[in-house]
Protein backbone atom coordinates (compact mmCIF):
# COMPACT_ATOMS: atom_id res chain seq x y z
CA UNK A 1 0.00 0.00 0.00
CA UNK A 2 1.76 3.45 -1.04
CA UNK A 3 1.91 6.00 1.70
CA UNK A 4 2.41 9.56 1.27
CA UNK A 5 3.50 12.14 3.49
CA UNK A 6 0.61 14.87 4.06
CA UNK A 7 0.35 17.91 6.11
CA UNK A 8 -2.35 18.62 8.44
CA UNK A 9 -3.04 22.24 9.72
CA UNK A 10 -4.42 23.30 12.55
CA UNK A 11 -5.16 26.24 14.99
CA UNK A 12 -6.66 27.25 18.55
CA UNK A 13 -6.51 30.25 20.61
CA UNK A 14 -6.14 30.83 24.53
CA UNK A 15 -7.69 33.15 26.79
CA UNK A 16 -4.50 34.42 28.44
CA UNK A 17 -0.89 33.60 28.21
CA UNK A 18 -0.69 30.73 31.07
CA UNK A 19 0.93 27.57 30.55
CA UNK A 20 -2.17 25.38 31.78
CA UNK A 21 -3.79 27.35 29.09
CA UNK A 22 -1.86 26.87 26.31
CA UNK A 23 -1.72 23.31 27.11
CA UNK A 24 -5.05 22.49 27.63
CA UNK A 25 -6.01 24.54 24.06
CA UNK A 26 -3.06 22.83 22.46
CA UNK A 27 -3.99 18.96 23.92
CA UNK A 28 -7.45 19.79 22.56
CA UNK A 29 -6.39 20.64 19.08
CA UNK A 30 -3.85 17.66 18.76
CA UNK A 31 -6.46 15.44 19.65
CA UNK A 32 -9.19 16.89 17.45
CA UNK A 33 -6.51 16.51 14.20
CA UNK A 34 -6.33 12.97 15.49
CA UNK A 35 -9.73 11.79 15.35
CA UNK A 36 -10.74 14.14 12.55
CA UNK A 37 -7.84 12.53 9.93
CA UNK A 38 -8.22 9.01 11.67
CA UNK A 39 -4.26 8.40 12.84
CA UNK A 40 -4.76 6.46 16.21
CA UNK A 41 -0.91 5.39 15.52
CA UNK A 42 1.58 7.96 16.41
CA UNK A 43 4.45 5.89 14.11
CA UNK A 44 2.76 8.00 11.17
CA UNK A 45 3.47 11.09 12.60
CA UNK A 46 6.85 11.81 10.51
CA UNK A 47 6.75 15.15 12.77
CA UNK A 48 4.79 18.62 14.23
CA UNK A 49 5.80 22.19 13.93
CA UNK A 50 4.32 24.52 16.61
CA UNK A 51 3.90 28.01 16.21
CA UNK A 52 2.55 30.99 18.74
CA UNK A 53 1.58 34.63 18.39
CA UNK A 54 4.41 36.82 20.49
CA UNK A 55 1.48 37.18 23.35
CA UNK A 56 2.29 33.54 24.12
CA UNK A 57 5.35 32.49 26.35
CA UNK A 58 4.90 30.66 29.19
CA UNK A 59 5.29 27.67 27.79
CA UNK A 60 6.24 25.22 24.67
CA UNK A 61 2.84 24.23 23.06
CA UNK A 62 5.11 20.96 22.39
CA UNK A 63 5.05 19.45 25.52
CA UNK A 64 1.37 19.31 24.96
CA UNK A 65 2.18 16.62 22.36
CA UNK A 66 4.63 14.56 25.23
CA UNK A 67 1.97 14.50 27.42
CA UNK A 68 -0.76 13.04 24.60
CA UNK A 69 2.23 10.38 24.40
CA UNK A 70 4.53 10.94 21.67
CA UNK A 71 7.56 10.89 23.33
CA UNK A 72 9.14 9.55 19.70
CA UNK A 73 7.80 11.84 17.18
CA UNK A 74 10.03 14.73 16.07
CA UNK A 75 8.62 18.49 17.58
CA UNK A 76 9.72 21.87 17.26
CA UNK A 77 8.29 25.62 18.60
CA UNK A 78 8.79 28.56 16.93
CA UNK A 79 7.36 31.87 16.69
CA UNK A 80 5.22 33.63 14.41
CA UNK A 81 5.90 36.91 12.16
CA UNK A 82 4.64 39.66 14.37
CA UNK A 83 2.39 41.33 12.14
CA UNK A 84 0.22 44.02 13.52
CA UNK A 85 -3.25 43.57 13.90
CA UNK A 86 -3.16 40.31 13.76
CA UNK A 87 -4.89 37.54 15.88
CA UNK A 88 -4.01 37.45 19.08
CA UNK A 89 -2.85 34.12 21.72
CA UNK A 90 -2.47 31.98 18.75
CA UNK A 91 -1.45 28.56 18.87
CA UNK A 92 -0.62 26.98 15.23
CA UNK A 93 0.20 23.20 14.12
CA UNK A 94 1.62 21.59 11.42
CA UNK A 95 1.79 17.87 11.31
CA UNK A 96 2.48 15.99 9.07
CA UNK A 97 1.94 12.09 8.70
CA UNK A 98 2.47 9.25 6.54
CA UNK A 99 -0.91 8.88 5.06
CA UNK A 100 -2.88 6.74 1.96
CA UNK A 101 -4.78 9.68 1.94
CA UNK A 102 -4.82 12.39 -0.77
CA UNK A 103 -3.68 16.15 0.28
CA UNK A 104 -7.84 17.04 -0.30
CA UNK A 105 -8.86 14.46 1.89
CA UNK A 106 -7.15 15.70 4.51
CA UNK A 107 -8.87 17.85 7.59
CA UNK A 108 -7.47 20.74 9.09
CA UNK A 109 -8.90 22.28 12.32
CA UNK A 110 -9.26 25.27 13.31
CA UNK A 111 -10.72 25.58 17.00
CA UNK A 112 -12.08 29.04 19.25
CA UNK A 113 -11.03 32.00 17.84
CA UNK A 114 -8.98 30.19 15.75
CA UNK A 115 -11.94 29.27 13.48
CA UNK A 116 -11.73 32.74 11.75
CA UNK A 117 -7.91 32.34 10.12
CA UNK A 118 -9.30 29.72 7.48
CA UNK A 119 -12.66 29.63 6.87
CA UNK A 120 -12.45 28.35 3.39
CA UNK A 121 -10.66 25.11 4.92
CA UNK A 122 -13.43 22.14 5.86
CA UNK A 123 -12.52 22.01 9.82
CA UNK A 124 -13.77 19.60 11.82
CA UNK A 125 -15.20 21.70 14.37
Amino acid sequence: MERWLRGIRGATTVERDESGLVLEATRELLTTMLEANGVSDHEVIASIFFTTTPDLVSTFPAEAARELGMDMVPLICNQEIPVPGRLPRVVRVMMQVNTTRRQREMQHVYLRGAAALRPDLISAQ
